[in-house]
C-alpha cells in the first residue's frame, strides 16, 4: 500500500505545491518564502519521518498570514489524500517532547473528524521572520483540512524553542499514530 500524495493549490495569494510520503525516511525540499516556517516544517519532517517536498509562494509581502494558512491547509489535503481509508492504523497517540527549558506535549486522533485545541502563549510577535499567532492557525488549517484531533500545550520562556517543540512533538504523535498495526479499521463504527 502506497501513502503517498501529491496535491496543489493556486488562489490570488498563493500558489503551492506539496508531495508527501507517510513512509519516508524524514528527507525534505521546503520552500515557503517564511524561513522560520521553513525551519518548523523541516523539523516536522525529519521527525516524523515523512518525506515533504513543499514549495509556495505568497503574498509575504504584505505577512506571512496566507502562506501559512494556504501550506497547512494544502498539508492536511496531502496527508488525507495519502493516509487513504486508514485501515490498520494506530491512530491514537501522543508526544512529549522538551527542548531546552521549553516542553510541549501533543496528542493526536486520526478520527476522520476535525478539531484543534491548541494552548501556545507565545510572549512575542514574531518568531524569526513569522508571526507568532500563526502557529496555532496552521494547526487549526492542518486539522480542518486532515480531518483529525490535535491538542496540544507548550511551556517555557524563548518562543523559538516553545515553536520547535511544539512541531517535533506533533511529529513524532503523527509518526506512532500512522503506524500499521493490523489489518482492520480502527473504529467501532467500521470506518473512520
Amino acid at each position: 500500500m502506497s501513502r503517498i500524495s501529491n496535491v496543489s493549490r493556486k488562489t490570488s495569494e498563493t500558489d503551492i505545491a506539496i508531495k508527501m510520503n507517510l513512509d519516508g525516511t524524514g528527507s525534505y525540499d521546503i520552500s515557503t518564502g517564511v524561513n522560520f516556517f521553513n525551519h518548523m516544517l523541516e523539523s516536522f519532517s525529519k521527525h516524523s519521518m515523512v518525506d515533504l517536498e513543499i514549495n509556495a509562494f505568497g503574498d509575504v509581502d504584505i505577512d506571512d498570514h496566507h502562506t501559512v494558512e494556504d501550506v497547512g491547509i494544502l498539508l492536511g489535503e496531502a496527508f488525507l489524500h495519502a493516509i487513504g481509508d486508514k485501515k490498520g492504523i494506530k491512530r491514537m497517540a501522543h508526544a512529549i517532547v522538551p527542548m531546552d527549558e521549553s516542553v510541549a506535549t501533543v496528542a493526536i486522533d486520526i478520527s476522520g473528524r476535525s478539531y484543534c485545541n491548541m494552548n501556545l502563549n507565545f510572549k512575542n510577535e514574531k518568531i524569526g521572520d513569522m508571526t507568532s499567532d500563526v502557529v496555532i492557525h496552521f494547526f487549526e488549517s492542518f486539522a480542518g483540512s486532515a480531518k483529525l484531533n490535535i491538542y496540544g500545550t507548550v511551556e517555557g520562556a524563548n518562543d523559538h524553542h516553545k515553536a520547535e517543540a511544539i512541531f517535533k512533538a506533533f511529529a513524532k504523535s503523527l509518526k506512532e499514530a500512522i503506524k500499521i498495526e493490523h489489518d482492520q479499521i480502527p473504529s467501532t463504527k467500521g470506518v473512520l
